[in-house]
């Protein structure tokens, strides 16, 4: 899912901010990673085959915390952004959807099983 993330962001900042603007750039990726989010949960729910209720929400709360740690981490000691940069896009009064993409990260594993009929 990092794989996926980076490239998003690697597409957003070539393509659509050039493009569109960084705000509308930042929309557009968040809803592109969201949805790409729910695919790969989709993908690896069809391999792993059925989980408890109590084992999915634990692998959304993992997904949740290790991509706060790795946007952490990685844009500030990697990207070099400052840390009040990478607090920013958690504002969503200010336009600002990482909390979606965290939020789907969150839900998805959950929302999937119950879609594949994990339990009733």
């Amino acid at each position: 899912m990092a794989l996926i993330a980076v490239a998003n962001g690697s597409l957003r900042e070539k393509y659509l901010n050039p493009r569109l603007g960084e705000q509308s750039g930042h929309i557009i990726s968040s809803v592109t990673l969201s949805t790409a989010v729910v695919l790969i949960t989709y993908l690896y729910l069809t391999i792993m085959g059925p989980l408890t209720l109590q084992v999915l929400k634990l692998v959304g709360l993992f997904w949740v915390l290790v991509s706060i740690l790795f946007e952490f981490f990685f844009g500030h000691f990697v990207m070099g952004n400052t840390w009040s940069k990478l607090i920013a896009d958690y504002n969503i009064f200010r336009g600002r959807l990482w909390l979606l993409v965290l939020g789907s990260q969150a839900v998805a594993p959950v929302a999937v099983g119950w879609v594949l009929g994990y339990w009733s």
